[in-house]
């Protein structure tokens, strides 16, 4: 690996960890992708100083998340594993993953306890916090979703005018 690859493979792992994701699994999906070519366990194994069985394990969490893909070589009959080199698409990817694996849950969990036949024997205060925590995770979730379909260059606009809205909301420009 080049010094500037290992140095994003290995900030990537760091940025995992923080993020809730093993450091391994984290650098296994930065090699793929800084690499831009599939690459067998062996040769990642190797690459990151990793034990075989580490990057098995990563690698079938990666899977789990939709992020790495088995791909299939002519000359070689070992799997190979490869990544999205687009990082729209891998930021749809995990935005997607980390909805469905946290946020939709909790929505449900909300849902649950406004509709749950005791919730009307809660305390008033503790009532509209669930359904203002509900409303706000409601919208949130819907307002993620047309984030999620807007195509690469709608969404870079979309970021880039964030601050100038909140300007224009904030003079009273936009009401």
């Amino acid at each position: 690996m080049s010094e500037v690859t290992e140095r994003f493979v290995m900030h990537w792992g760091e940025m995992g960890s923080r993020w809730g994701v093993n450091r391994t699994v984290a650098q296994i999906h930065a090699l793929l992708f800084i690499v831009g070519r599939p690459m067998h366990a062996e040769e990642i194994a190797a690459a990151l100083g990793v034990a075989r069985s580490n990057v098995s394990t990563s690698l079938k969490e990666l899977q789990a998340w939709h992020l790495v893909r088995v791909v299939h070589l002519r000359s070689d009959r070992r799997d190979h594993f490869e990544t999205s080199r687009d990082v729209w698409d891998l930021f749809r990817t995990v935005v997607h993953e980390r909805k469905a694996r946290e946020f939709d849950p909790t929505i449900s969990a909300l849902r649950a306890c406004v509709s749950d036949p005791s919730f009307a024997a809660e305390d008033v205060d503790r009532q509209q916090r669930l359904k203002d925590t509900l409303a706000l995770m409601e919208s949130l979730g819907s307002w993620g979703d047309e984030m999620l379909r807007l195509q690469p260059d709608t969404m870079m606009k979309v970021l880039k005018l964030g601050a100038r809205v909140q300007g224009l909301l904030r003079d009273g420009k936009f009401k």
